[in-house]
């Protein structure tokens, strides 16, 4: 490999991881004004119920596995390891937000909900990676 081909791959790198991220926050911020619009969850500062935050943590979930397999999509090499390197990312920032958070209860919600976030993080960046992956191989047998 050129010393011209070493940065680009670092640069294709961060971009993969990047996008994933900035995609799956469009998705999610995108939903949850869609549902504000559309009279499904309550009005900004008020706060969501145990069934809309399940909802949520179900669309949330759904958008971090297809954001990986993205940022696999997009890697230019190692697609699992850039897929879990957004995971862990993402790990970090739930961490980060639920702690911030933990005691501002009842504003933000219940704890279970930032809980089961973090929690599904890592998984969730697996199965998006393992599903481009499986793909990946499924077409290079072809």
């Amino acid at each position: 490999m050129s010393d011209t081909q070493h940065p680009r791959r670092v640069l294709r790198s961060i971009g993969a991881v990047l996008a994933g991220m900035v995609v799956g926050a469009a998705l999610s911020v995108g939903t949850d004004e869609l549902l504000h619009v559309i009279g499904i969850a309550p009005p900004l500062g008020q706060l969501f119920s145990d069934k809309l935050l399940l909802l949520a943590t179900v669309y949330r979930t759904v958008y971090s596995v297809g954001c990986a397999y993205l940022t696999a999509r997009l890697a230019p090499y190692r697609p699992m390891l850039h897929a879990l390197a957004g995971g862990v990312i993402a790990l970090a920032l739930g961490i980060v937000g639920a702690v911030l958070t933990w005691n501002a209860v009842p504003s933000f919600g219940p704890h279970w909900y930032p809980v089961a976030l973090v929690l599904l993080t890592l998984p969730s960046a697996w199965l998006g990676g393992f599903l481009y992956s499986r793909r990946d191989a499924g077409a290079s047998k072809t």
